[in-house]
């Protein structure tokens, strides 16, 4: 089993802003198991934190940029392509700008600086996503598109074709994710001389100089234009190489735009949420196709986790008996709905109930076609709600569970008398005031048969 990791211990990086010109100081912080990825603006009021998940792009014209309740983050694959490609799955990190600083334009300093905090192995199991069907995204308007498929491990490989005589079509591959430092983290992020010269007019990269980018030369260079270049990175000369691009700076590799494109959509995936393990065929890639194929990724998954059944062996010893349940609960037959406990962590709860012919609800609920009642569904999921909660106090036998709210109850297929019904209750938020709010799933054969989000408050008896 892959176990989590994190960083040992925290480490700064500082450097200027691409788009900003700024001095920028940006601080990785170990993070605790199931945490993944986030950043935190310390130079807001309160420190806010902006989580990387897909959910909060809102624009990919020059990076991907993210943004939470007002808050952004501006250029955060680099960074994030960098915590991927070291197998890091929890990681805090801290910045006072709203952008990371560019350094070289890849993501070899970042690697360097989380190397260097040393990884650390955390108990619990990574959240790996198994591509088992090929999922694809096209944009019909730029001919992008992006394929996954199944593979034993993640590997990506990009095709790119900007129609230009001097980058021409280039393919970049990536087999392994442990190679990422080795063959990818030095690409560097490039241009083409007119969108340098549109965004230098537009005061949109003032802390560009030609260490941190390729500038390929698409059209013939003026005068007047390479004045413009002089002063803007304060050079006394600047040239185009032989190979077409700005002078300054050798090709780390031939291919090294496709490599630098494979780098970006890792770490725009990143924002999943998740490990993949499958291969990523991106044909035409950026930051736009990237995220929209991301968000229906993420969507995919979600949905996937929500139908997945739990699998439990039923003939080992559960974690509670009816025994231990009834210490905890104050329910009693006919009115305790739950068997077993075979789960229970901080966050959420499995329980389980055999639903036998000898149930006293059958009596009346259709003699002649017995049916669980969907309350008693809820109840029970309920129940399994209340050991969650119940388990945080030392006394649970001088607590009494009380509902507060049902939202989103949906009953989804029968319950018959034969059935063995597993309900899995799960924390939407931390447990406060003995306030407990959970989204609740119930299965029976192999589907789901009941979902609801519950609230229910624990009130110490008089």
């Amino acid at each position: 089993m892959l176990k989590q990791k994190t960083i040992q211990k925290e480490v700064t990086l500082t450097g200027v802003g691409l788009h900003t010109g700024k001095e920028v100081t940006m601080v990785f912080k170990p993070a605790p198991e199931n945490y993944g990825y986030a950043f935190v603006r310390v130079d807001l009021e309160g420190c806010p934190t902006i989580e990387a998940k897909v959910e909060y792009v809102t624009e990919t014209e020059r990076g991907t940029n993210l943004e939470k309740k007002g808050v952004s983050i501006n250029t955060s694959e680099h960074v994030l392509a960098a915590a991927v490609g070291l197998g890091i799955d929890n990681l805090i990190i801290e910045i006072n700008a709203s952008e990371p600083p560019i350094m070289d334009g890849s993501s070899k300093y970042f690697i360097e600086a989380l190397e260097s905090a040393g990884l650390l192995e955390q108990n619990a199991p990574v959240d790996e996503y198994i591509v088992k069907d090929i999922i694809s995204y096209k944009d019909e308007a730029t001919g992008s598109e992006i394929i996954l498929m199944p593979a034993e491990e993640y590997q990506i490989t990009t095709m790119v074709d900007f129609g230009t005589k001097i980058l021409g079509t280039q393919n970049a591959n990536l087999n392994h994710i442990s190679d990422f430092k080795e063959e990818i983290s030095a690409a560097r992020t490039f241009s083409f001389l007119h969108e340098l010269e549109t965004l230098l007019e537009h005061n949109l990269i003032k802390g560009g100089d030609l260490n941190n980018a390729i500038v390929y030369v698409d059209k013939k260079i003026s005068d007047e234009t390479l004045e413009k270049l002089k002063k803007a990175f304060g050079k006394d000369d600047i040239k185009v190489t032989p190979n077409g691009i700005l002078d300054n700076l050798e090709l780390h590799w031939a291919n090294e735009a496709a490599r630098h494109k494979l780098l970006d959509v890792i770490g725009d995936l990143a924002l999943v949420g998740t490990r993949i393990r499958g291969k990523v065929i991106a044909n035409k890639p950026g930051h736009k196709i990237n995220t929209s194929f991301g968000k229906r990724l993420a969507n995919i998954i979600k949905q996937e986790k929500r139908k997945s059944v739990p699998s439990y062996d039923l003939n080992q010893p559960p974690l509670m008996d009816i025994h231990q349940i009834m210490k905890l609960l104050p329910h009693r037959p006919p009115f305790l709905l739950i068997d077993r406990i075979l789960e229970l962590t901080d966050d959420y709860v499995v329980g389980m109930k055999n639903v036998s012919m000898n149930e006293p609800f059958f009596v009346g609920h259709f003699p002649d076609a017995p049916v669980m009642p969907g309350v008693l569904q809820v109840e029970a999921m309920a129940q399994c709600g209340g050991i969650l909660v119940l388990s945080t106090v030392p006394d649970p036998e001088n607590y009494l569970t009380y509902f507060m709210k049902m939202d989103n109850v949906k009953f989804k297929q029968k319950v018959l008398p034969g059935d063995t019904l597993i309900f899995k209750a799960e924390l939407i938020s931390p447990i406060r005031r003995g306030i407990c709010h959970m989204r609740s799933v119930g299965y029976a054969n192999g589907r789901i048969v009941v979902e609801a989000e519950l609230m229910a408050q624990i009130v110490k008896k008089k």
